[in-house]
């Protein structure tokens, strides 16, 4: 079919109108983690109207994660996962609602989780707590432990200093590089 050709389309006169498409609505484009924009503002409004810290769905390959965090301002942060079902990550414990009075930043470290798992404040859910908030704490001291796997790790200091803060609740899930403790260093 080398010398056939294929009929060319009748260009529109200049000037004249374009003939007119009927008006379809068309759906909002989906967010990078494929909800609506209106699905994620509805989100957005309930997590704000209950108060409730963290807001985490998965539906049909699709995931989001809206945490609102009054320390950084009334807007909710939304975090979503891409579409290919990567699960959002676990949500970071919430802290206490006693807060410690302000000290000077520079003098402040956190001691961190080196692992994901369950923190749990105390050897024993009877016994009491490794550390409490005004304690000291000395390089090496167990601070509290951290379940993964099923296998106890206990976390120790690797600084002296006084506890200021204790940032997450007891047999909460933690992240890995999630501060635990506000520690004032000498």
């Amino acid at each position: 079919m080398a010398g056939t050709r294929r009929p060319r389309r009748a260009k529109a006169a200049r000037g004249a109108a374009a003939p007119a498409r009927p008006a379809s609505p068309r759906p909002a484009p989906p967010s990078p983690g494929g909800f609506e924009l209106g699905e994620l503002r509805q989100l957005i409004r309930l997590v704000q109207r209950t108060g409730i810290g963290e807001l985490e769905i998965n539906s049909g390959g699709r995931s989001v994660r809206i945490a609102a965090h009054a320390a950084a301002g009334s807007m909710p942060v939304v975090h979503a996962a891409p579409a290919a079902g990567v699960p959002a990550p676990a949500a970071p414990g919430s802290a206490p609602s006693a807060a410690a009075a302000p000290v000077a930043s520079s003098t402040l470290k956190a001691i961190t989780s080196p692992m994901v798992g369950t923190f749990y404040r105390a050897p024993a859910p009877d016994a009491d707590p490794f550390v409490e908030t005004g304690d000291t704490v000395e390089v090496g001291q167990t601070v509290c432990i951290i379940e993964a796997m099923k296998l106890m790790n206990e976390i120790e200091a690797d600084f002296k200093g006084k506890v200021v803060q204790v940032l997450v609740e007891n047999a909460q899930p933690v992240e890995f590089g999630q501060k635990l403790y506000l520690v004032e260093t000498a």
